[in-house]
């Protein structure tokens, strides 16, 4: 019960096969990656940290989201008064949540791992993803609140699945939909994108809903320097 819920919250914050439709879906990606900022400028995207507030159960909850591109993200957050944090590196995690019972750092599962790795990847997974390994099939139009979207079906090289709803008027994502594993069983997230802003010549989504509850995010700095401490186990 304890990674499910994790899960979630990882899932709330930070989201594609035939010849005949590969075109197509190239093109949608195209246009995708010129709305939120260009390739030559995503390229150029090496850490994030973003500062946010998650609504749930009548609650409003800080957490902060550092990352490092394709290194390491870390979650701090607060609740009822305790500081927990989730820590993620390609290859290792440690998670310690006080207010879920939890005494000390715990390693995350090899699974939990292994589904989290595009949370590592700021620049998106969109971008450059057959040289990433990643498989992408186009799957028609689909309604997102009264709107007919792309739909985009994203496969990663670690066998994660992802769908992307793709707004054909303003080429942003307008909804995503991802499939994980937790506690064993699958789980079916689904976030609706909105309040999209300009952060130094990044399109970026400032209200991310979900099962969870809206998340708003209130600050965005790009490239800051971060120490590789910052993604170690700490107590």
């Amino acid at each position: 019960m304890k990674f499910k819920i994790l899960s979630a919250l990882i899932l709330l914050t930070f989201s594609f096969s035939n010849t005949g439709n590969a075109q197509t879906a190239d093109e949608i990606i195209d246009k995708h990656i010129k709305a939120i900022g260009g390739a030559e400028k995503l390229s150029a995207l090496k850490s994030v940290i973003l500062e946010a507030k998650v609504n749930a159960q009548g609650m409003e909850i800080p957490m902060t989201m550092t990352t490092v591109q394709n290194k390491g993200w870390r979650m701090d957050i607060s609740l009822m008064g305790m500081n927990g944090w989730m820590v993620m590196r390609p290859d290792s995690g440690w998670v310690f949540m006080p207010f879920q019972g939890q005494t000390k750092p715990e390693a995350m599962p090899q699974d939990a791992i292994k589904e989290g790795l595009s949370q590592l990847d700021i620049q998106g997974v969109l971008l450059d993803y057959k040289k990433k390994g990643h498989e992408v099939s186009y799957l028609g139009l689909d309604d997102v609140e009264g709107t007919e979207c792309h739909k985009l079906k994203l496969t990663t090289k670690e066998g994660t699945v992802n769908y992307f709803l793709i707004d054909p008027a303003s080429s942003l994502i307008v909804k995503t939909i991802n499939k994980r594993k937790a506690g064993g069983q699958e789980m079916e997230v689904e976030s609706l994108l909105s309040n999209y802003k300009d952060v130094d010549g990044y399109m970026m989504a400032h209200t991310i809903t979900s099962q969870m509850g809206p998340l708003e995010i209130v600050k965005i700095t790009i490239n800051p320097e971060i120490p590789a401490s910052k993604f170690m186990m700490s107590e």
